[in-house]
């Protein structure tokens, strides 16, 4: 029976390292989650600063150069969406005249 012994505390010792390893995950998760939700409430805080500066309700000096970034920047994004709308499509046939 000493075979059954060593199967249960190989068992046991899987158990463990199982146990571990799903404990460790889930600590790493949880810190990916609250990672991702500060960079989400950085990104909220940054929109919702450009907006602010843009209308003037505020001003710093360090602000200035970025809301011109952010301007040049949706400029930009606002100039290829022109780019990419399709053209309105020109009649191919020509009129035809009453002349005669």
């Amino acid at each position: 029976m000493p075979e059954e012994s060593e199967s249960k505390k190989l068992f046991d010792r899987l158990k463990e390292a199982t146990a571990n390893v799903t404990q460790m995950t889930r600590e790493q998760v949880g810190a990916l989650q609250a990672k991702k939700e500060l960079w989400q409430a950085y990104a909220d805080l940054g929109r919702k600063t450009a907006e602010l500066a843009e209308s003037g309700a505020v001003s710093h000096p360090e602000l200035s150069p970025l809301v011109e970034r952010v301007k040049e920047l949706k400029a930009q994004l606002a100039a290829a969406d022109e780019d990419e709308a399709p053209a309105p499509e020109a009649d191919e046939t020509p009129p035809e005249s009453d002349e005669g």
